[in-house]
């Protein structure tokens, strides 16, 4: 596992993003684990975590596009802070862009902020964590009714492996519903690897009890 996963992984967990205990998700899972990217809520955090973007979109897709599109609202601050990220580490400016919930109709109006979607542009979108892949239908008629434009493909935090709508990963249902290509600075699976019965900071984060828990939640909802 590369260098900068592994620091993202323990990033999270200072940042109280990743957590473990019990907790519901949106679609009413039981889950040990769950990630809030909410939780990153300083300057140092949001430009640290704009660098981890930044080196996982520059890996899977390089830095041959225009816009950075971030869905409302998590999606903001991500686009800012990698786009920043992208210049300051790669030497490369792209523009960064996201959606409004409401249309504004006066001063700045319409439905995005930042920059406008031109023809011919390359988009890559950057969310949090995609579980079911809801977000994506709404965001791609958005990016698309801008104009004459290439959306190459999706970029998220983590990939929680789970199935998604069948029994494919959210993530690989996207690949091929919409023929984008999807990336996550790191998956579930590099995150237990990394943290089983290791310590980190003299405390064992993933112990038998909690990774025993953990495979029970891919036995049950684990993408195949």
């Amino acid at each position: 596992m590369e260098q900068y996963k592994k620091e993202f992984i323990e990033f999270m967990i200072d940042c109280n993003v990743l957590k473990f205990g019990d907790f519901v998700t949106k679609s009413g899972r039981k889950t040990p684990f769950f990630v809030n990217t909410g939780f990153y809520r300083t300057g140092s955090q949001l430009k640290r975590l704009g660098e981890y973007y930044a080196k996982a979109i520059s890996d899977k897709f390089g830095l041959e596009f225009d816009v950075l599109f971030g869905p409302a609202y998590k999606g903001i601050p991500l686009s800012v802070a990698t786009s920043m990220a992208i210049s300051e580490e790669y030497d490369t400016d792209v523009r960064y862009c996201a959606n409004r919930k409401e249309i504004k109709d006066h001063g700045d109006t319409g439905i995005l902020l930042g920059s406008p979607i031109q023809d011919g542009d390359r988009v890559i979108i950057i969310e949090d964590v995609t579980t079911a892949g809801t977000s994506i239908q709404e965001t791609l008629p958005i990016v698309k009714a801008q104009g004459d434009v290439e959306v190459l493909g999706l970029v998220v935090s983590v990939d929680r492996m789970e199935r998604g709508q069948g029994e494919k990963s959210a993530l690989q249902e996207i690949q091929e519903k919409y023929g984008l290509e999807t990336t996550a600075i790191v998956t579930m699976a590099e995150v237990v690897e990394h943290l089983y019965n290791k310590p980190y900071k003299g405390k064992i984060v993933i112990d038998d009890t909690l990774k025993s828990a953990i495979d029970a939640y891919y036995e049950q909802y684990g993408a195949k």
